[in-house]
């Protein structure tokens, strides 16, 4: 009898294991698509080395798809923003806001550039909203310019102003 128990566990254990689906978890639906898409907090840049800069942006939860990409169009001439740049992200259902954030890689130190955001589902359908053009500039070879979080005391970070 007292070998039989433990016996007994560990065969309902491995075929309790065996048997289980994953496939049958809970999969939720797509979230309704919002009637509007409204950009709540207005794009920044959160970091910018001398080829590497995120711009991340808030919106409402645009819902549609689970999948969405933030787009960033941007160039070095505010009349020719055709280089873009996506992300992918997963909707959270239970969140009202959605942050975007895209790496624009491949860029030149100490560069203006300007750029506009808009965010589309995974079907590339347009969530129909876009941003005012803004700029930035990338900073100089071995800097970085840190917006969020803020830049740490050892002052080897360099706070950026606010987007333009």
């Amino acid at each position: 009898m007292n070998r039989l128990l433990p016996r007994l566990a560990i065969t309902i254990a491995v075929a309790s294991l065996l048997s289980s689906n994953p496939g049958t978890a809970q999969v939720l639906p797509p979230l309704k698509r919002a009637a509007r898409v409204v950009i709540i907090k207005a794009p920044e840049v959160e970091l910018s080395t001398e080829h590497l800069t995120i711009i991340r942006w808030t919106t409402n939860n645009p819902g549609g798809s689970d999948v969405h990409y933030g787009v960033v169009h941007y160039g070095t001439d505010p009349k020719d923003l055709s280089q873009t740049a996506k992300n992918p992200l997963r909707l959270n259902h239970y969140h009202r806001t959605t942050v975007f954030r895209v790496d624009l890689m491949g860029l030149k130190p100490e560069t203006t550039y300007y750029y506009r955001v808009n965010s589309e589902e995974s079907n590339g359908n347009s969530d129909r909203v876009k941003s005012p053009i803004k700029k930035f500039t990338t900073a100089k070879p071995g800097e970085r310019i840190v917006n969020f979080p803020k830049p740490s005391p050892d002052g080897r970070m360099v706070s950026l102003p606010k987007s333009k």
